[in-house]
């Protein structure tokens, strides 16, 4: 008995091992990978650089990545806008980096429709030479650092998020009103028509 199950143990194992080997392996393939980028993750670049691009393999036709950087301070930097050109580089300018670790973070949707979010980080110097717009993203006509990312990203001048926020409690403001004064009115027109009779 002790023997089967010496025997079974390292046999599950090794079924358990080749399970996940062939799961694994399948949807892995067929997720977006970062080809390169610019500044390139653990590079050393100036407080010039102005615009960051990122390569990716398997970007989803159509889609646009997000990206956001955060600064040594922990404060968000403002990214322009994305624009994808050729089909797989990811271009946004930035506003001026402070000197430090700053963090680039991206989201990207995959060809079989995935949703992935990963980072890395780079450092800043002061007096350390700018990066060099990558050839892909010379020409193009990005968006400027902190503009609206959202052609429909305002209304009422706030931000789109709060003020639907802001119009959905004004909506239930008021029907509650209506409602308050449709049930004061109720009991006064029973009580006229029963002096009438």
């Amino acid at each position: 008995m002790r023997g089967l199950r010496l025997l079974r143990a390292p046999a599950v194992l090794t079924a358990c091992l080749g399970v996940l080997l062939l799961t694994g392996a399948t949807p892995a393939s067929a997720h977006t990978a970062l080809k390169d980028a610019t500044p390139a993750p653990g590079s050393t670049v100036g407080t010039g650089t102005g615009v960051v691009a990122l390569t990716f393999v398997k970007l989803k036709p159509g889609t646009t990545p997000e990206i956001s950087l955060t600064g040594p301070d922990g404060t968000a930097v403002p990214v322009g806008r994305p624009t994808v050109t050729d089909g797989a580089v990811t271009c946004a300018t930035v506003s001026p980096l402070k000197a430090g670790v700053t963090t680039l973070t991206y989201t990207v949707t995959a060809s079989d429709g995935d949703t992935q979010t990963s980072a890395f980080q780079f450092q800043v110097a002061d007096g350390a030479q700018a990066v060099r717009t990558p050839d892909a993203c010379r020409g193009l006509n990005l968006a400027a650092p902190g503009a609206d990312r959202d052609t429909g990203g305002t209304l009422l001048g706030l931000d789109r998020t709060t003020a639907l926020v802001a119009v959905a409690a004004a909506v239930a403001a008021a029907g509650g009103a209506a409602l308050v004064v449709r049930r004061t009115r109720r009991p006064r027109s029973r009580g006229r028509r029963r002096a009438v009779a």
